[in-house]
């Protein structure tokens, strides 16, 4: 795929670049990682400056109206420096409300960095069926009163509303009968588990007892929300897509690095062919992987949810197939150095771990890909 980025494009990826290459160094970040909070609110601010919480946000709310292709562009760089801060959380966020529209004020709020987001959806038998959703949402007088529990959430600790999908109606696995609403945070009932992950980030396990929302928390029609949360699923798996690709850059870099510096038998390993074809390999895993998530960003607007579904499928079953690769042998070429803490390498390879099960893991994505429509008479 022929695709050259914009000058505005390459400028928002450069003054991310120069920023994290001075003050969000590896070393800076692990310092975050260790920190209390896990988070940095002076990286957040910086991040909210420099005009990327205003990005996916519309004009009309003090945004850019920026596009999939703009985030890709983003999201590259925020995989190259391993950020560890809660955007791509608040921009899945933010894609729902866009998607259901009336959440202006909110929306606003967004653009200027006061607020975070983040989508609880999962929960412990849904795995990555979005629609196996047993939290319930009961309407009581002139709202709704929520009851379940979330798990994983991506920063849900960190985020000052919630998007939160339960079950109105309709049975368990059902994609009838979903509602879904936007809660702040620290509603009376709401209790949150706030750990580190394995890859750095930080995630939280949120319980609903009784919690009352009014009706205005509802987004979108009441049972009708998941077209809605499908399309921000594919977003978001469009977002991981990009960052995956900025991971695998990094992590192709520094093997190669380290490869012209470590020496065995008097020369630099590089020098070895069957490493050289291993090397190979890699650069064009990583190009296969990024040029269909450049197609996704491309595809996930559009008005087809067929098309998008299978493109945006196709892409995260290539990216997590070459994420697994490039990962697997950067670890290997590096030795023993590519599992410790003091180099990026481990690291990178441990967040494109977690992107491959993120929002549906290989497997599942060609599942999808196979089950959308046409696909057997096209084979």
């Amino acid at each position: 795929m022929d695709f050259q980025f914009t000058q505005e494009q390459q400028q928002f990826s450069d003054a991310l670049r120069r920023w994290m290459e001075k003050d969000y160094t590896f070393e800076h970040r692990k310092k975050i990682v260790h920190s209390a909070d896990g988070v940095s609110s002076d990286a957040w601010t910086t991040l909210a400056e420099l005009g990327m919480t205003a990005l996916p946000v519309p004009e009309e709310q003090g945004g850019f109206s920026g596009s999939a292709i703009d985030m890709l562009v983003v999201m590259k760089e925020i995989g190259r420096g391993l950020v560890v801060e809660p955007y791509l959380a608040t921009a899945f966020g933010a894609q729902f409300l866009k998607l259901a529209g009336k959440q202006e004020s909110l929306l606003e709020q967004v653009a200027t960095g006061e607020l975070k987001l983040a989508a609880a959806l999962g929960e412990k038998q849904s795995r990555f069926d979005l629609f196996d959703i047993k939290a319930t949402a009961t309407a009581n007088g002139d709202g709704y009163v929520i009851n379940g529990t979330k798990v994983v959430v991506v920063h849900g600790g960190q985020a000052g509303q919630l998007i939160v999908s339960a079950r109105s109606s309709g049975q368990q696995r059902e994609t009838g009968g979903i509602s879904l609403f936007v809660v702040p945070a620290d509603t009376a009932g709401i209790s949150r588990k706030d750990y580190r992950t394995i890859d750095g980030q930080r995630a939280a396990d949120i319980r609903f007892e009784n919690v009352q929302v009014p009706a205005s928390a509802l987004l979108g029609e009441a049972g009708a929300g998941w077209d809605i949360l499908d399309a921000a699923a594919d977003y978001a798996v469009t977002l991981l897509c990009a960052e995956a690709i900025g991971a695998m850059e990094a992590l192709n870099a520094a093997t190669l690095d380290y490869l012209k510096t470590r020496q065995q038998f008097g020369v630099p390993i590089g020098k070895f062919q069957a490493l050289q074809h291993k090397m190979a390999e890699m650069f064009m895993q990583y190009q296969q992987a990024s040029s269909m998530a450049t197609l996704a960003a491309v595809k996930v607007a559009s008005a087809d949810p067929v098309e998008r579904r299978r493109t945006v499928s196709a892409a995260k079953a290539r990216v997590g197939q070459a994420a697994k690769f490039v990962g697997q042998q950067a670890v290997q070429l590096h030795g023993g150095m590519g599992v410790t803490d003091e180099l990026p390498a481990a690291h990178h390879f441990k967040r494109l771990t977690m992107i491959e099960q993120t929002l549906g893991d290989t497997d599942y994505h060609l599942a999808r890909f196979i089950a959308q429509p046409g696909f057997s008479q096209a084979a």
